[in-house]
């Protein structure tokens, strides 16, 4: 992603680009954030845990057990309070009620 910033940046192109990589990206330049927020932009995460009839290897228990602590509020909270450069960089919607 970072290529395609700079090239966009070269050219005064648009780029639909993750926070992620906008944070982390050095070189802006003249680019700048023109569209955020936007319902069309969101990017949801799902999980599913390996079907092991199929895979014998996976770690049933501890692969459910990530799944189960995603949408907990500890987990929610984990993605909320991970940041890059003081930036947050995902917004959690599961209700862990």
């Amino acid at each position: 992603m970072g290529a395609a910033l700079d090239i966009a940046g070269a050219m005064g192109a648009y780029l639909l680009s993750d926070r992620g990589s906008w944070i982390s990206f050095k070189n802006k330049g003249d680019l700048e954030i023109v569209v955020e927020g936007d319902r069309c932009l969101f990017s949801p995460y799902g999980i599913i845990l390996v079907n092991p009839d199929k895979h014998p290897n996976v770690n049933k228990e501890l692969g459910q057990a990530f799944i189960d602590w995603v949408p907990s509020a500890e987990g929610q909270n984990a993605i909320r309070s991970y940041r890059i450069e003081g930036q947050q960089l995902f917004l959690p919607n599961a209700d862990p009620g």
